[in-house]
C-alpha cells in the first residue's frame, strides 16, 4: 500500500508541475502585459513566440533521453523553472520590465517543454504496466488541478492584491515568487521521492550520430505516410478559428468597455476563464473521449467539428450584446470551452491515428510539434487583426475561419472502428 501512495505522489506532483509553467507562459503572461499596458498586438506578437519550444521540441526530445537520466532533467528543470519564475518576479519592478521578463519567459518555455518530456519517459521508466493505468486518470486530473491554480486562483489573487494596492508589477511580483516558493517546493519533494528506475538513462543509442540519423529517419518516414498533406492540414488548420480566440478572448473579457471589451476585473475573469471555463473544458474532453470510445473517431468527427467551431458564436454575442451580468458571461464561456473540449477529442485521436506504425512515438511527437504550430500561428497575428478591425468585426472573421475547419476535416480519411472499444 504505501509504494501505490508513494507513486501516486510522486506521479500527481510531477503533472501538477508540468501544468503550472504552461499557464503561466501561456496565460500568466498575457494577462500580466496587458495590465503593463502593451497593446493587443504586442501583448499576442510576444506570447505566441513562446509556443515556440513546443514546436520544436522533437528536435531535442531525443537527446533528453541519452544525455543523464530523466530524473536528473526532471529535478534540473524544476530548478530551473523556479529559478525563472523568481527571475519575472525580480525584474517587474524594473526599467527593463519587458525584456527581461520576456528573456525569463523564453528560459521558462524551453524548461517546461524540457520537463515534459522527461516526465513523460519517466512516467514509463518507473511504474509497471499496472500502475501506469490506474494512474493515467491521476495524471490528467492533477495537471487540470494546475490549470484551475494558475488561470482561476493566481489571476484572483492578483486581481484581489491590485484591488488593495493599486500597483500592477508588485502585484505580479508577489504571485510569481509564489509560484517560484512552490517550485522549490516541488524540487525538493522529488528530490526526495523520485524512485531510480534501473532502466533510467540507459539507451544503447549512445552517439549523437545515432541519433540524428534516427531523427532523420523519422522525419522522412513522416512525410511519406498516406494521405500526408491532407494530414498536416488538419493539423495545422482544424484549430485555426481557435488559435486565434484564444488570446483574444482574454484580452476582450478584461479590456475596457471604451474599447469593445467587457471590463471584467482580474478576480472576476480568474472565475469566469480560470475556474468555469477550465471545468467546462475539462467536462467537454471527458464527454468526447466516451462516446469516441463507443462510436469510434470517424462516427463521431463530424460532430466534434461542428462542437470546436459554432460554440464561438457566443464571443459575437458578447461583443455586441456587452452584458453586465456575471452569470450571462459564465454561461458563454462554459459553452464555449464545453464546445472545444468536445472538438478537441477528434483533434488528438487524430494525431494518434495519423502516428500508426513504425516510429509512432517519434511520429506522435512531429505531430504534436504541428499541433503547437497551429495555435502558434494563428496568435501572431491575431491582435493585430483586432486592433484594426475591433472585437465585433474580429470575433465574426473567427467564425468564418470555421469554415477552414470544415474543410480540412473533409480531406481526412479515417478508419471506421478507429478510437471504438473492441467488443470482447
Amino acid at each position: 500500500m504505501m509504494e501505490w501512495i508513494r507513486s501516486g505522489s510522486w506521479v500527481a506532483t510531477s503533472n501538477f508541475a508540468e501544468g503550472i509553467p504552461y499557464v503561466a507562459v501561456m496565460t500568466l503572461s498575457l494577462i500580466m502585459y496587458k495590465n503593463m499596458g502593451l497593446s493587443n498586438t504586442e501583448v499576442t506578437l510576444y506570447t505566441s513566440w513562446l509556443y515556440l519550444p513546443w514546436v520544436i521540441k522533437p528536435l531535442w526530445s531525443p537527446f533528453v533521453d541519452v544525455l543523464k537520466t530523466k530524473r536528473f532533467w526532471i529535478l534540473l528543470m524544476e530548478l530551473v523553472i523556479g529559478a525563472t519564475l523568481a527571475g519575472v518576479a525580480f525584474t517587474l519592478p524594473t526599467s527593463f520590465w519587458l525584456q527581461g521578463t520576456l528573456c525569463f519567459f523564453w528560459l521558462m518555455a524551453f524548461s517546461s517543454a524540457t520537463h515534459d518530456i522527461a516526465v513523460d519517459g519517466f512516467y514509463m521508466l518507473g511504474l509497471d504496466q499496472q500502475k501506469q493505468s490506474v494512474f493515467v486518470g491521476v495524471r490528467s486530473f492533477f495537471y487540470r488541478v494546475s490549470m484551475i491554480l494558475g488561470q482561476g486562483a493566481l489571476v484572483m489573487l492578483v486581481g484581489k492584491w491590485l484591488e488593495e494596492t493599486g500597483k500592477v508589477a508588485y502585484s505580479w511580483s508577489l504571485v510569481f515568487y509564489l509560484m517560484s516558493a512552490l517550485f522549490i517546493c516541488l524540487f525538493i519533494f522529488h528530490a526526495l521521492i523520485l524512485p531510480k528506475p534501473d532502466e533510467d538513462g540507459k539507451n544503447e543509442k549512445s552517439s549523437a550520430k545515432d541519433i540524428w540519423r534516427e531523427l532523420i529517419d523519422t522525419v522522412v518516414t513522416f512525410f511519406k505516410k498516406p494521405q500526408v498533406i491532407a494530414g498536416i492540414c488538419f493539423m495545422l488548420f482544424y484549430r485555426m478559428p481557435e488559435g486565434l480566440l484564444v488570446k483574444i478572448s482574454t484580452l476582450f473579457l478584461i479590456d475596457n468597455p471604451s474599447c469593445g471589451g467587457l471590463g471584467l476585473t482580474e478576480v472576476q475573469l480568474g472565475l469566469v476563464q480560470g475556474t468555469v471555463g477550465v471545468v467546462g473544458l475539462v467536462a467537454g474532453g471527458i464527454i468526447g473521449g466516451i462516446l469516441a470510445g463507443i462510436y469510434g473517431l470517424k462516427r463521431c468527427l463530424w460532430p466534434m467539428v461542428c462542437s470546436i467551431t459554432l460554440p464561438d458564436l457566443v464571443y459575437v454575442y458578447l461583443a455586441y450584446a456587452l452584458p453586465a451580468n456575471l452569470a450571462v458571461v459564465n454561461v458563454c464561456v462554459f459553452i464555449e470551452q464545453f464546445g472545444y473540449g468536445f472538438g478537441f477529442t477528434a483533434y488528438m485521436l487524430y494525431l494518434i491515428y495519423y502516428s500508426q506504425g513504425e516510429h509512432k512515438t517519434s511520429h506522435y511527437a512531429l505531430c504534436t510539434a504541428f499541433m503547437a504550430l497551429s495555435m502558434m500561428l494563428p496568435g501572431m497575428v491575431a491582435g493585430a487583426l483586432q486592433e484594426v478591425v475591433g472585437y465585433r468585426l474580429f470575433f465574426i472573421i473567427v467564425m468564418l475561419c470555421c469554415l477552414i475547419t470544415f474543410l480540412v476535416a473533409s480531406f481526412v480519411r479515417i478508419d471506421a472502428d478507429f478510437g471504438r472499444k473492441k467488443k470482447e
